[in-house]
């Protein structure tokens, strides 16, 4: 059994700053693919982030590009989402996912293509 467990978001204005933290259990980061994705309202889920098992593929797409980093830390087992310059278009539900069989981040990072989720964190960039 895994399991994933999104925390960090929360109510932030315009050009401020969240980072979001995906804290794994069942297995080890060097084992799977970690994506980032948000499911604003009425839109499809999009994928926002990949950080490849072997930690040398990160993927951004290009809405985000620039404003956003992820990383992981291994010692707790966890990835990150550093979110600078929050934009009000950023709002929405925020998922981790997990899948070994993604070897690599690249194009666009579809939800399809992981097996492993967490329960979302809300962002809202708002004034």
């Amino acid at each position: 059994q895994s399991e994933l467990v999104e925390s960090g978001g929360g109510l932030v204005q315009p050009g401020g700053s969240l980072r979001l933290s995906c804290a794994a259990s069942g297995f080890t980061l060097d084992s799977v693919t970690i994506g980032w994705f948000r499911q604003a309202p009425g839109k499809e889920r999009e994928g926002v982030s990949c950080i490849s098992s072997s930690g040398l593929n990160l993927y951004y797409t290009t809405s985000v590009k620039g404003r956003f980093a992820i990383s992981r830390d291994h010692a707790k087992n966890t990835v990150y989402l550093q979110m600078n310059d929050l934009k009000p278009e950023d709002t929405g539900v925020y998922y981790c996912a997990a899948d070994p069989r993604v070897l690599w981040c690249s194009g666009n990072v579809s939800p399809l293509a992981f097996g492993s989720w967490g329960q979302g964190t809300q962002v809202t960039v708002s004034s």
